[in-house]
C-alpha cells in the first residue's frame, strides 16, 4: 500500500489545528487520523505515540524563520530595532498555531516542549543581541548586552506575542516603553566595581 505524498504533512497540520483548539490531553488520536483523512494506523506508523506526534510539531515548526538581523538594525535607534524585531517575531507566530498557543499551554506539563522553547529563546536572544549592536552607536559591555537582550526576551516571553498586536497594547503591555528603558540603561555607565 502507498500512501499518497504529503500525508505525514496532513497528520502534523490536523494535530497542529486539534492541539491549538482543544489542547494535548483532550484530543485523542482518533480525532486527529480523522481530521488528516488517514487510518488511525497510519497515523501510528509516521508517529508511534501521541508524545511522538507533538515532539514532532514542536522540533519542526518552532522555527525563527527567515529574520535576517541586519534588516532589523536601525543605526541609533535601538529602541526601533527591538519594536522592528517583535513586529517580525509577532508576524512569524501569526503563521502558526504552534508558537501562538500549543507551546505556551504545553510547555507547562511536557518537558520536550519546555526544551524547545528555551532552545527559541536562546535563539531570539542572540537575534536580540546582533540588532542591538547594530543600533547602539556607542560600545556595550556584552554583560549589558546579554542582559538587555535577555529582558526583551523576557517581555516578548510573558504572553504570547502574536497577542501583542504591533505595539503592545492589547495585551496592556506598552511595547515602546519598555523598549526604552531597556535602552536607556544600555546608555547608562557601568557601575563602579
Amino acid at each position: 500500500m502507498t500512501e499518497p505524498p504529503g500525508t505525514r504533512e496532513r497528520i502534523l497540520d490536523a494535530a497542529e489545528r486539534l492541539f491549538a483548539e482543544r489542547g494535548f490531553d483532550a484530543t485523542p488520536t482518533s480525532i486527529i487520523a480523522g481530521a488528516a483523512g488517514v487510518p488511525k494506523g497510519l497515523l501510528f506508523y509516521y508517529f508511534p505515540t501521541k508524545h511522538d506526534l507533538l515532539r514532532a510539531l514542536v522540533s519542526e515548526r518552532l522555527d525563527l524563520g527567515p529574520i535576517d538581523p541586519g534588516a532589523l538594525v536601525e543605526p541609533g535607534d535601538p529602541v526601533g530595532a527591538l519594536l522592528n524585531l517583535s513586529k517580525a517575531l509577532s508576524d512569524i507566530q501569526a503563521e502558526s498555531a504552534v508558537l501562538g498557543v500549543i507551546v505556551w499551554r504545553e510547555q507547562r506539563t511536557h518537558p520536550d516542549v519546555r526544551a524547545k522553547l528555551r532552545e527559541y529563546r536562546h535563539q531570539v536572544q542572540g537575534i536580540v543581541e546582533r540588532v542591538l549592536r547594530g543600533s547602539v552607536l556607542a560600545p556595550i559591555t556584552t554583560r549589558a548586552l546579554h542582559a538587555a537582550a535577555a529582558a526583551w526576551v523576557a517581555i516578548l516571553s510573558i504572553r504570547p506575542h502574536a497577542d501583542h498586536g504591533e505595539s503592545g497594547e492589547d495585551a496592556g503591555i506598552d511595547l515602546r516603553a519598555l523598549a526604552e528603558l531597556i535602552c536607556a540603561g544600555l546608555d547608562a555607565s557601568p557601575a563602579p566595581a
